[in-house]
């Protein structure tokens, strides 16, 4: 067999297996997003945990107690998000009516100034597109949707559970399958090199979320929007998705926002204080203290994210960057494939070096 014939018989092969692999990627959806999720959910607990082992006292503790008190207080906050979320989907359940009532009286304003409402296009259009709007509907299937993600949280609780349990065994087993030497030593640093740099970057993105949910919380609760706990719970959760999180994260408020207070100057004024407190947490904390750990390309993370929302949804958007970093180290670790890191980095091998 020629040199030819071989690179395109390995061609067809990286096809077919890139074809496999995506379709058990589809097909095991609701298998392999709980454990991703566990996961990377342990990452930040273990962060936690260590961060733990730096207070006064508590420092004290042996690393498996302190590990157990971070997985108590993760699973307390996962119970309390749910009972937020099914306590404001009730809520809106009832003052659903109430805010359609606004809605329609902002647009009617809206296009009274514009002087579309006596037109006879504008009413065709209203009746093929607000109208057609059940306000309550969307409500209830939020309501389900909460339901079924609120069944996903379990499950991961649960893998987060037994991975921290195990933890400890997973090292020595991993010791045990690649010992010392120079077939494996590669391997082993591969892996550290993972669990260093996934480590670091999701507990200080987990700190710059929870700084920039906080800051919403307050903006949102000093104009009087309701439900404002959910929507910055939401606000933190959605900015793990990088560039359109924030973006999405703010919207939904200032809707809800247009159709409590019937005021589009009120809108305005939430608006600008919810995108200056993204502002503030993107350019100011976020760089400062991520900086440049992961080094993927701009372009990457946005195919990574259109890549792994397709199979996963709105759990693939969130994953998406630590899978991808996964990868990228993983492509690094091994001469036939550091192309392909090199590709999905920010910053060519030469200019790295260059700013050390």
């Amino acid at each position: 067999m020629t040199r030819e014939q071989i690179r395109f018989v390995i061609v067809v092969l990286a096809v077919v297996l890139a074809f496999i692999v995506g379709t058990l990627l589809v097909l095991g959806r609701h298998l392999l997003v709980p454990i991703f999720a566990a996961v990377i959910a342990v990452y930040v607990l273990v962060s936690a945990a260590e961060a733990l082992g730096r207070v006064p006292g508590i420092g004290r503790l042996p690393s498996s107690l302190r590990r157990m008190l971070v997985l108590l207080c993760f699973t307390l906050a996962f119970l309390g998000l749910g009972l937020v979320a099914a306590s404001t989907i009730d809520q809106l359940i009832d003052v659903a009516p109430t805010y359609r009532e606004n809605f329609d009286a902002i647009l009617a304003e809206v296009t009274g100034a514009l002087g579309m409402s006596e037109q006879a296009t504008w009413e065709d259009i209203r009746a093929l597109t607000v109208d057609r709007i059940d306000v309550q509907a969307l409500v209830t299937g939020l309501l389900g949707s909460v339901t079924s993600f609120g069944g996903s949280l379990f499950l991961i609780v649960v893998y987060a559970g037994f991975l921290m349990a195990e933890r400890d065994a997973f090292a020595r087993k991993a010791r045990a399958a690649f010992p010392a030497g120079a077939g494996t030593d590669h391997i082993r640093h591969m892996l550290a090199d993972i669990n260093r740099k996934i480590a670091d970057y999701l507990a200080v993105k987990t700190l710059v979320n929870v700084i920039g949910g906080a800051i919403s919380y307050v903006v949102m609760l000093a104009v009087g929007l309701d439900f404002a706990l959910f929507w910055a719970t939401l606000i933190a959760l959605l900015n793990y998705i990088p560039y359109i999180g924030s973006l999405v994260a703010v919207a939904l408020p200032l809707l809800l926002s247009l159709a409590q207070f019937g005021s589009i100057e009120t809108t305005l004024v939430l608006a600008a204080l919810l995108i200056g407190a993204q502002l503030i947490s993107d350019n100011l904390i976020e760089p400062r203290l991520i900086g440049r750990q992961l080094d993927l390309s701009p372009f990457v993370v946005l195919v990574a994210l259109s890549f792994w929302s397709a199979i996963w949804g709105l759990s693939g958007a969130i994953l998406a960057i630590p899978l991808t970093s996964m990868l990228a180290i993983i492509f690094s670790g091994f001469p036939a494939t550091r192309f392909i890191s090199i590709f999905l980095a920010g910053h060519a091998p030469d200019e790295a070096k260059g700013g050390t």
